[in-house]
């Protein structure tokens, strides 16, 4: 089994000593980063070839003896080097996805950061000690020339173990510092069968829909984040009312952190909510119907795009995977074309997307936005419909039983409000 590896983000209230060394820090971090990205665009407009992340590190590091190199330690250096290096890699498989015609979009060659700004710093597992419970952080040789210090301190986490951490990043963002924790994370050893699924259909008013093949099923209820969204959009529209593009300002700043952290708390709490139902229902498969690009060609009309494009769902599905490989649960995505159309009680043929058959028709329809109506006239809930047609997709594939699935389930969901499990024990524990 793969090494496994969790993050964890803590936030950083520094005097105004460390909130000094951490600008200081994260703004030489954002000039070496230029500095890196300079000198690849130069060699690839002059060679068409692309330096390694160990060209750059002799090349600034060794032969320019660049400052803000000197001014880090080397190893949070040669981190943030790696990271240019990685970009513009990622940059060439991207053009060779457009030859092969794996990647649709055109992407564009890194460009620089902002002058001024400030960039992620990352701090390797092997450079940081511990003691007496603070973190050590080093800098660069020239920086305590300069400044006569060499190094600044956070403190160490409680539910950390020092050894399992990896690499510590510190990141601003919106005028505030997090540090972010990479740590090894063990296997967690749960009972469950993998013949015992849960289908997934994601959407907007019901953020997730879950139907199993035991007769369980749950909503996870998505308009609190519509809500939320609303709510940021006008005040973002209001503050900017009037100002030149590009307008930015300290409450600008610190609306958007409140709602990202809304945002980073709700696909917590939402992916546990999925993984705990699983655990509790021994259930060791989860079908999550995902179509690629959707995000990029949504084409809902402008109101209803804005909502779908900011609510963070592929954020939401990458969290369920990482748990779901942290207990061992099969993973499983599929394209959801024709699922919300297509009846489940009359199992209707479900065609791939573009390969509908000519004359293809569904034997029921959908009555209101909720409400799914088979041929024989049964009424269900039209998201549970597609959460089961999502299963149908790879039913086959996996041998799957899916005769579990009852019409009570796909009648009457439970429905599950992220910011209200303390009233509720059982919710609190995603049983549905």
């Amino acid at each position: 089994m793969p090494i496994q590896y969790g993050c964890q983000q803590v936030l950083i209230n520094p005097n105004s000593e460390l909130k000094a060394i951490l600008e200081y820090v994260c703004s030489v971090a954002n000039s070496l980063t230029n500095c890196g990205i300079y000198y690849s665009r130069q060699i690839y407009f002059k060679t068409g070839r692309l330096p390694s992340k160990a060209d750059l590190h002799k090349q600034l590091g060794t032969i320019q003896q660049n400052k803000h190199y000197q001014a880090l330690y080397s190893d949070t250096a040669q981190q943030i080097l790696a990271t240019v290096a990685e970009s513009f890699k990622s940059y060439i498989g991207l053009l060779k996805g457009i030859t092969k015609g794996i990647v649709k979009q055109k992407p564009k060659l890194p460009n620089y950061r902002k002058s001024g700004g400030l960039a992620l710093a990352t701090f390797t597992g092997r450079s940081i000690k511990l003691k007496d419970g603070m973190l050590r952080f080093p800098i660069g040789s020239i920086s305590k020339t300069w400044f006569g210090i060499d190094a600044f301190y956070l403190p160490m986490p409680s539910n950390l173990e020092f050894k399992a951490i990896r690499e510590i990043r510190i990141l601003p963002r919106s005028g505030i510092f997090y540090a972010e924790f990479v740590y090894q994370v063990s296997a967690i050893s749960v009972d469950i069968d993998k013949t015992k699924v849960l289908g997934i259909d994601h959407g907007l008013d019901n953020w997730l829909t879950c139907v199993s093949n035991l007769g369980t099923s749950f909503i996870v209820d998505g308009l609190r984040l519509k809500s939320i969204n609303q709510w940021y959009n006008k005040s973002v529209a209001s503050i900017k009312e009037g100002k030149p593009q590009g307008f930015w300002s300290n409450r600008l700043a610190a609306i958007t952190e409140k709602r990202n952290r809304i945002m980073r708390d709700a696909v917590n709490i939402a992916a546990r909510i999925v993984i705990n139902h699983c655990i509790d229902n021994q259930i060791g498969t989860v079908v999550f119907g995902w179509n690629e690009g959707q995000k990029d060609s949504a084409n809902m009309g402008k109101k209803n795009n804005q909502k779908f494009v900011q609510i963070p769902t592929a954020r939401l599905k990458h969290r369920i995977v990482q748990l779901c490989e942290q207990h061992g649960i099969d993973f499983v995505e599929t394209e959801e074309s024709y699922t919300s159309k297509t009846s489940f009680l009359d199992s209707d043929i479900l065609p791939k997307y573009g390969e509908k058959p000519v004359g293809w028709k569904a034997s029921g329809r959908r009555l209101t936005r909720g409400i799914y109506q088979s041929f024989a006239g049964t009424k269900i809930n039209a998201d549970c419909n597609g959460a089961s047609n999502i299963l149908r997709k790879v039913s086959v594939m996996l041998g799957l039983d899916l005769s579990g699935i009852s019409r009570g389930a796909l009648s009457a969901p439970k429905k599950v409000l992220l910011w209200t499990l303390q009233k509720s024990p059982s919710l609190q524990c995603g049983e549905a």
